[in-house]
C-alpha cells in the first residue's frame, strides 16, 4: 500500500514539473521578446547570462551574438580548407624541387597514439586526407640476398597495387640483389617509377663493429646510417623492411610527416610484443627501451632534422655505451633505435599500429583493427614467416599470396596528369612498335620481337665460381610448366653449372618454387642459375629465353641445350677435357653433340658409347627426327661417328640444326623467331656466316625424352598463316643476312631451305 502511495507521489510531481516548465520558458521569453541564437561555448560564455530587460543591455547581448555567430563561421569555413604549405612546422620537411600539399590526415602525436591504440586504432574514426598527385613518394628498402630480392618483389607489388603517386625507391643493396632488381625494374617499365641504388658493401665498415645475433646480420644494422648514404637533398623517406605487405595508399603514410611536431624525427608503431618488457622467459634481459619499445619494420625519417641533431653521433655513442654491458644486438638496428628514443623520447612520433601490425607470435596485433578496413600495413616480422600463429592469419596469408601471384605486367598502368622523366627506351619501343603495320598478317610475330619480358633473374640462390683452369663449361636450356619434372633428371646427367629460364606466370612461379623447395635433388645444387621470364604475349618466346640464360653464364664456354634432352653421364668433364685438347681459346669452333631420341618414356639409359649403339641397333634408340626432319642433324653424318675416335669437321647445310658448345661471347639468337620453327637454324647459320667451325665429338652424345607436343608445334602443323608468317621471316633474316655478311652470305639466299 505504501509502495502505491509513492508511486502517485512520483506521478503528480513530475506532471507538475510538465506544466511548470513551458509556463516559465513562455514568460521568460515574453518578458525581455528574447530570440534563442547560438552561443559559442568557452569558458567565460558556457553560462547563462542574467535576466536583461533595458533595451540597451538587449542591443549589446544582440551584437555579441552575432559576432560570435561569425567567429563561427569564419571558423567553420577555415576548418574545411586544407592547410596550405606555408605552415612552418611543414615547410621545414619538404622535398627540393618537389613542395608538396600534403593534408593533415590520422597520424596522432603520442598520446593519441596510446588512446587510439587502446581502443583498436579504428581508422574509420579519422579524418582522411590526400598527398597532392603529382608528389613523389620515397620509399628506402636494405635488400641482400638472393631470397631478400624475392621478398621485396612481393612488397613492391602491393605499393603498386595501391598507389596514385609517383614512387622513387632507394635499395640499399649487395651486388647480388642490385644485379637482380635492377635487371627486373629496367624490363618490368613501371611508369612514374624511379629507382637508385647504394652499395651496401660500402656500408659495412659503418655498422661491422655491432656484434649481432638477428637473422638479418650486418644488413640488418644499416638502417642506421640512412642519414649519410641517401642524397643529402632528400629530406623525408619511409622506410621499409621487406617482409611488408601494403593493404592501402602508401600516401597515406607520407602525409603522417604532417603531423610530427616540435623534435620529432622518427615516427614508428609501438612494438607489439613484450620482447622489451623482459618478462619472455627467465633471465631475459632486453635492450633498454620506452615501454614496450618500437618496432622498426615501418620508419618515418626526417632525413634533415636527424642530420641536424647529429643522428649519427646520437646512435653511435648509445650503442657504444649498451655494448658494454649487452655485448650484442639481440634485434639488431630495433635495440638501438629504442635504446637512443629511451635516452631521447621527444625523437619519436608514434603512429597507429595499424601501419605495422606486427604478425609474430604473441603479439597483441589484434588490438590494431576492428575490421579489415582498418588494416594499413602487415608485417611479417616472424622468422616463421606464413606460418606464424595468429587468429587471423588465414585472412593475412591469403592477403599475402594475393599479391605474391598477382600479374606484375598488369602493374604497368599510367599515372595521368602529372609530368613525369621521360623513359628512353620506353619511349624507343612506343616508336618501334607505332611504326609496325597493325594490318600485316604477320603484324603479333613481328610484334613480340620487340615485346619486353618482365624478367626476375636468379629466382632461387646461386653460388658457382667457375674453375680457375678457364674450361668451365654452363648447360644452358630454356623450358616452361610443362617441362619441370625434366629439371631432376637434367641435374643427375650434369654435375657442372646449368643456366635455365624459365616462362612463367606469376602464380607459376610460386608452383615452381614450391617444387624446387620441395625437391632434395634441386635444393642440393646451388651451381643451377633459375632466370624466370613472366608470360606476356601470345607465342612462346623461345629466343629471348635462350638469350637471357646465355647472358648469366659466367663460365667461358656453355653447352646449347634443351630442356627435354638427357646429355650422357659424365658430359661436363668430357666437354671440359674437349676445351684444352681442340685449343677452343684460340679458335672459333662450334663442338657438335650427337641428338638421338627414343620414344619410351622407360628408357635404361646408356652409360658409353658401345651402350647407346647397342640400342640403336636394336631399335630403342633413334638418331634425332630422322623420320621427320633428317635435314635438321644429316650433317653430323652419324655413318661416320659411329667408328670415330677422333674429333671430325662438318660443313654447314641448309637447315643444319645441332646443339654445340661454343664461347661465351658467341652471337646470339634472333628474337624474331617465336614458337616453333627456325630458331635454332638461324642460330647456327649466324655462327657458320662468322666463320665457326663445326667439329663434332666423337664419344658424346645426348638423347631426346619423349613428351607431349607442345602448344606451339601444334599451331604450326594446323594454322597456315602460321606457316606463311614463318616463312616471311625466314626470307627476312636471309635478306639480312645478305646485307651484313655481303658475298659470303649468298649461299643461304640460293639454298632451298623448307620450314
Amino acid at each position: 500500500m505504501l509502495g502505491i502511495f509513492r508511486g502517485r507521489r512520483k506521478f503528480l510531481a513530475a506532471s507538475l514539473v510538465l506544466l511548470f516548465i513551458p509556463t516559465l520558458t513562455w514568460l521568460y521569453l515574453s518578458i525581455g521578446n528574447f530570440q534563442v541564437k547560438p552561443l559559442r561555448l568557452s569558458s567565460l560564455e558556457a553560462q547563462s547570462p542574467p535576466p536583461l530587460v533595458d533595451a540597451n543591455a538587449r542591443l549589446a547581448l544582440e551584437l555579441r551574438i552575432r559576432v560570435v555567430e561569425e567567429e563561427n563561421k569564419a571558423l567553420r569555413q577555415e576548418l574545411s580548407r586544407p592547410l596550405r604549405n606555408s605552415s612552418s612546422s611543414y615547410t621545414n620537411f619538404t622535398s627540393k624541387g618537389n613542395q608538396s600539399r600534403t593534408h593533415l590526415e590520422e597520424g596522432t602525436s603520442n598520446n593519441d597514439g596510446q588512446k587510439n591504440a587502446a581502443v583498436g586504432n579504428n581508422s574509420n574514426c579519422l579524418q582522411h586526407q590526400l598527398v597532392d598527385k603529382c608528389e613523389t613518394i620515397h620509399v628506402a628498402i636494405v635488400c641482400a640476398g638472393y631470397n631478400a630480392s624475392r621478398d621485396v618483389v612481393t612488397l613492391v607489388k602491393s605499393v603498386l597495387f595501391h598507389r596514385r603517386n609517383a614512387l622513387h625507391f632507394h635499395f640499399i643493396t649487395d651486388s647480388i640483389a642490385k644485379k637482380i632488381l635492377s635487371y627486373l625494374f629496367h624490363s618490368w617499365m613501371v611508369p612514374a617509377v624511379r629507382v637508385n641504388f647504394y652499395d651496401a658493401d660500402e656500408l659495412k665498415s659503418e655498422v661491422s663493429w655491432i656484434p649481432n645475433k638477428h637473422y638479418s646480420g650486418i644488413y640488418g644494422l644499416m638502417k642506421l646510417v640512412l642519414t649519410k648514404t641517401l642524397p643529402m637533398n632528400l629530406h623525408r623517406v619511409i622506410v621499409l623492411d621487406t617482409d611488408i605487405t601494403f593493404a592501402t595508399d602508401i600516401a597515406e603514410l607520407w602525409a603522417v610527416f604532417h603531423n610530427f611536431k616540435g623534435q620529432q624525427v622518427l615516427g614508428l608503431v609501438e612494438n607489439q610484443s613484450d620482447w622489451y618488457l623482459g618478462n619472455l622467459w627467465k633471465n631475459h634481459r632486453p635492450w633498454p627501451a620506452q615501454g614496450r619499445g618500437f618496432n622498426t619494420g615501418v620508419i618515418l625519417l626526417l632525413l634533415d632534422r636527424l642530420r641536424k641533431v647529429r643522428w649519427e653521433q646520437m646512435w653511435r655513442l648509445t650503442a657504444e655505451r649498451e655494448l658494454m654491458s649487452m655485448l650484442s644486438t639481440s634485434l639488431a638496428d630495433q635495440d638501438i633505435f629504442n635504446a637512443v628514443i629511451k635516452q631521447n623520447p621527444f625523437l619519436v612520433h608514434q603512429l597507429p599500429c595499424y601501419w605495422n601490425v606486427q604478425l609474430s607470435d604473441h603479439t597483441r596485433s589484434e588490438k590494431c583493427y576492428k575490421d579489415v578496413s582498418d588494416l594499413k600495413v602487415i608485417h611479417w616480422n616472424s622468422p616463421k614467416k606464413l606460418r606464424v600463429k595468429n587468429k587471423h592469419v588465414e585472412f593475412f596469408r591469403n592477403l599475402y599470396l594475393t599479391f605474391l601471384e598477382y600479374d606484375g605486367n598488369l602493374l604497368r598502368r599510367e599515372l595521368f596528369g602529372c609530368p613525369s622523366e621521360t623513359d628512353p627506351n620506353s619511349e624507343n619501343l612506343q616508336k618501334t612498335l607505332s611504326e609496325l603495320d597493325e594490318d600485316d598478317p604477320c603484324y603479333e610475330f613481328r610484334r613480340e620481337r620487340f615485346t619486353v619480358h618482365r624478367t626476375h633473374l636468379y629466382f632461387l640462390h646461386y653460388e658457382y665460381e667457375p674453375s680457375s683452369d678457364q674450361s668451365d663449361v654452363t648447360l644452358v636450356a630454356q623450358l616452361s610448366m610443362d617441362r619441370l619434372q625434366m629439371l631432376e633428371a637434367i641435374c643427375k646427367h650434369w654435375e657442372g653449372p646449368i643456366s635455365l629460364a624459365l616462362y612463367l606466370s606469376d602464380a607459376e612461379a610460386q608452383q615452381f618454387l614450391r617444387y624446387a623447395q620441395g625437391s632434395e635433388v634441386l635444393m642440393g645444387r646451388g651451381n643451377v642459375g633459375y632466370h624466370v621470364v613472366y608470360k606476356e604475349g601470345q607465342f612462346y618466346p623461345v629466343n629471348l629465353l635462350r638469350n637471357v640464360a646465355m647472358q648469366q653464364v659466367n663460365t667461358n664456354y656453355m653447352f646449347l641445350s634443351d630442356i627435354d634432352f638427357l646429355p650422357m653421364y659424365g658430359l661436363y668433364e668430357y666437354l671440359r677435357k674437349s676445351v684444352v685438347q681442340l685449343d677452343m681459346a684460340n679458335t672459333k669452333k662450334a663442338l657438335v653433340v650427337p641428338a638421338f631420341e627414343t620414344l619410351r618414356y622407360r628408357l635404361s639409359f646408356p652409360k658409353s658409347k658401345a651402350e647407346l649403339l647397342s640400342q640403336l641397333d636394336m631399335g630403342t634408340l633413334f638418331t634425332f627426327r630422322y623420320h621427320v626432319w633428317t635435314k635438321g642433324h644429316a650433317p653430323t653424318n652419324f655413318a661416320k661417328w659411329r667408328t670415330a675416335t677422333t674429333p671430325y669437321k662438318v660443313l654447314w647445310e641448309a637447315d643444319f640444326e645441332p646443339y654445340v658448345m661454343v664461347k661465351r661471347d658467341s652471337p646470339k639468337y634472333d628474337r624474331r623467331f617465336v614458337g616453333f620453327g627456325w630458331n635454332k637454324v638461324a642460330h647456327i647459320m649466324e655462327l657458320d656466316a662468322q666463320e665457326y667451325e663445326f667439329v663434332v665429338l666423337p664419344n658424346a652424345y645426348m638423347i631426346h625424352m619423349p613428351h607431349a607436343p607442345s602448344f606451339d608445334i601444334t599451331k604450326f602443323r594446323s594454322n597456315k598463316q602460321y606457316r606463311v608468317c614463318l616463312k616471311t621471316l625466314k626470307e627476312e633474316f636471309q635478306q639480312n643476312m645478305s646485307r651484313r655478311f655481303g658475298f659470303a652470305a649468298l649461299k643461304y639466299m640460293t639454298v632451298e631451305n623448307n620450314s
